[in-house]
Formats: structure tokens, C-alpha cells, sequence
């Protein structure tokens, strides 16, 4: 389900409805624990999370002209996606978030590499994403990235 969308705002107004409402919420959580420095902006076709230019001037290495993407956040077909890349990228952190994640839901994680799938929305563990946005300080984050995926 692609939402055709400019700004993250109308992204999330275009959610369908029976949705909107975790959307929103996991965006609110997002902002509301990411660390200062991360800056919210249409990436991908999805409302992302990223260190801007001004920050890593050097940006994604696979397209230098976008910023480095952090967190993703979109609505797909089935499900609302969380896609983190620090889970991808630290194995360390993938376990905690598996392990906290069935703590808590009593169920594993429904991920790929670094997308977390929700098809139930009454069954989102904010809490726990509220914990994993605040993992990474941006300079934490260019660390990690530049160690384990640019090279």
C-alpha cells in the first residue's frame, strides 16, 4: 500500500482509518523519545527518522544526496512497519529487542532485517519501542554505521 504523501504529516493523515490511530501514537512515541539530532522527514515513501546533512554531511552511502535513515515508519498492505536499521546493524541490540519484545507481548517479534511488522494494532508494544527509539544518540548511530555498513 503505497500512500503518496510530501510532508510527514499528510503521510500520516493518509493512513487508512482502522490504523490511524496506532500510527499515530508510534509516531508520537518516536518523537517523543528519539534523541535530539535526528530530524523527521519523507524518506523511502514513508515518514523517516534521519541524521540530516547538516549532521553527516556525507549522508547514505548508497545515495549520497539523502540523508543517513535511522527509523522508517510506514503502512503497508497488511501492517503498520517499523523499520529501525540499528536492529540490523547490532546484534546486541536485535536480541534485547527479541527478547523484550516476547517479555512483554509473550509472543516473538514479527521482523525482517530491520522491519518490525504490526498487524494487530491493540497488540503494539509502545512502551518497547519508546525504549528502542531512545537507544541511539545520533553520534552513536554515525558510529555503529560507519563501522558495520558503510565500509
Amino acid at each position: 500500500m503505497k500512500i503518496e504523501a510530501s510532508t510527514p504529516d499528510d503521510y500520516a493523515a493518509s493512513v487508512q482509518s482502522d490504523r490511524r490511530e496506532a500510527f499515530s501514537r508510534l509516531r508520537k512515541t518516536i518523537l517523543s523519545n528519539l534523541p535530539a539530532g535526528f530530524e523527521e522527514t519523507m524518506s523511502y515513501g514513508m515518514i523517516g527518522y534521519v541524521v540530516p546533512h547538516s549532521r553527516y554531511p556525507e549522508g547514505y552511502h548508497c545515495d549520497p544526496e539523502k540523508p543517513l535513515p535511522f527509523i522508517n515508519l510506514g503502512s503497508q498492505k497488511n501492517y503498520l512497519a517499523l523499520y529501525h536499521n540499528g536492529l540490523y546493524a547490532d546484534q546486541t541490540l536485535l536480541k534485547w529487542f527479541s527478547e523484550s519484545y516476547k517479555n512483554e507481548t509473550g509472543k516473538k517479534p514479527d521482523m525482517g532485517k530491520s522491519c518490525v511488522r504490526f498487524r494487530k494494532m491493540d497488540a503494539i508494544p509502545f512502551d518497547l519501542i519508546a525504549e528502542l527509539s531512545a537507544k541511539f544518540t545520533p553520534e552513536a548511530w554515525i558510529s555503529l554505521y560507519e563501522e558495520k555498513i558503510k565500509r
